[in-house]
């Protein structure tokens, strides 16, 4: 059994834990922004495939203290880089946190980079080449106080990049911060699903994603592990059939995105069609106050804006007044949920929120809102 480390937004660790459960994985762990599990090769590849709330699935192979340059590039130098790394392949490193002296990511990738192609040309007089955007082998040094964990990543590259979405509105949610407020907001792919202000699709798409039980790593054209020495082709290629079988036709009820902006609904039908998801998400350019249930229950979950981004404040107090106002007329027997930053204008909606979660979106201290509405 190997352990990894798999990166996630803060505050949604325990969602990435639950997932990591439903996965199959062992001895998991919560942590700050991230969750520490257990599991074989099998189970690397199986997160890498399945995970809809995770950023990246590291493989710790180091850890040692680091307080200086000189101490880095001593400790990377010691380690045996000939079972990770060929002189014929490229890598690249990424550097997260920092310490008093090692407090700049770029001199302490090349630190690391020196160490390595300085060990590789003493045993071969050849080294590895630095592939910046597709390397073969991607690195992860963690500086924390005086300890330096170095990872291998096993994503290649963040896993909220499924592959459908190159085409964004003005603040889009990431799509695994779309795909944890599902989780929380305990959506049953039974009921209807609606967000009337979805901007370019993530929240409708992430919904018909699970609704469909279709593995997100699908839609990407390649993961780090594909680059190593000793990759399982065969193991590879039997989940990725399994999981293409495992897709549905069609959501076993209506999941529906709505916009007063056409040429952003445009964009949302755009990324859905590329994630072959053209016939799953009902789309439709209305205004807020003409919004209608499709259904006498259901989940309606939105995404605001707050103000801080995309406009003062002050002019959004009808938007949210307008948003409280259709919950109460429209969706009587639903269940509604809203993600704001904003703490006054949440209080237009005019109703008593029944739960308040807090969320981070990207740096923003956020409240995802949940409203039970008779």
């Amino acid at each position: 059994m190997q352990k990894y480390f798999a990166t996630v937004a803060r505050s949604l660790e325990a969602v990435a834990a639950a997932e990591l459960e439903k996965l199959g994985a062992s001895h998991i762990e919560p942590g700050f922004a991230g969750v520490s599990f257990s599991g074989d090769l099998e189970m690397l590849y199986r997160v890498n495939l399945w995970a809809r709330t995770i950023f990246r699935v590291l493989v710790p192979i180091a850890e040692f203290r680091a307080t200086t340059r000189e101490e880095l590039y001593r400790q990377v130098r010691r380690i045996d880089w000939q079972p990770y790394l060929d002189t014929s392949a490229t890598f690249a490193v990424d550097v997260t946190g920092s310490n008093a002296q090692l407090n700049h990511s770029h001199f302490t990738a090349l630190q690391i980079k020196n160490a390595i192609v300085d060990q590789q040309r003493e045993r071969d007089a050849r080294r590895s080449s630095v592939d910046l955007l597709r390397p073969d082998l991607r690195l992860n040094a963690h500086i924390y106080q005086d300890r330096c964990i170095l990872s291998l990543d096993s994503s290649g590259g963040s896993l909220h990049k499924r592959g459908y979405r190159p085409a964004m509105g003005i603040a889009p949610l990431k799509e695994t911060l779309a795909a944890a407020l599902i989780d929380l907001c305990g959506w049953d792919p039974a009921l209807p699903f609606v967000d009337p202000l979805c901007g370019s699709g993530t929240l409708p798409i992430e919904a018909a994603i699970k609704a469909l039980d279709i593995a997100p790593g699908l839609g990407r054209d390649r993961f780090g592990f594909e680059g190593w020495p000793g990759f399982d082709r065969p193991l590879w290629q039997r989940l990725q059939s399994e999981a293409k079988a495992r897709r549905h036709e069609r959501p076993r009820a209506p999941i529906a995105g709505s916009d007063h902006d056409r040429a952003v609904l445009q964009l949302a039908k755009d990324n859905a069609r590329r994630g072959g998801l053209k016939a799953a998400i009902h789309w439709q350019v209305r205004e807020l106050a003409q919004l209608e249930a499709p259904a006498p229950q259901g989940v309606l979950v939105c995404n605001p804006p707050y103000g801080e981004r995309l406009g003062e404040a002050s002019a959004l107090g009808s938007l949210y007044r307008t948003i409280g106002d259709v919950f109460k007329q429209r969706f009587k027997g639903w269940t509604a949920f809203v993600l704001t930053a904003n703490r006054e204008l949440a209080k237009q909606i005019g109703l008593r929120p029944a739960q308040r979660l807090p969320i981070f979106n990207g740096a923003l201290p956020c409240t995802f809102l949940k409203y039970e509405l008779y």
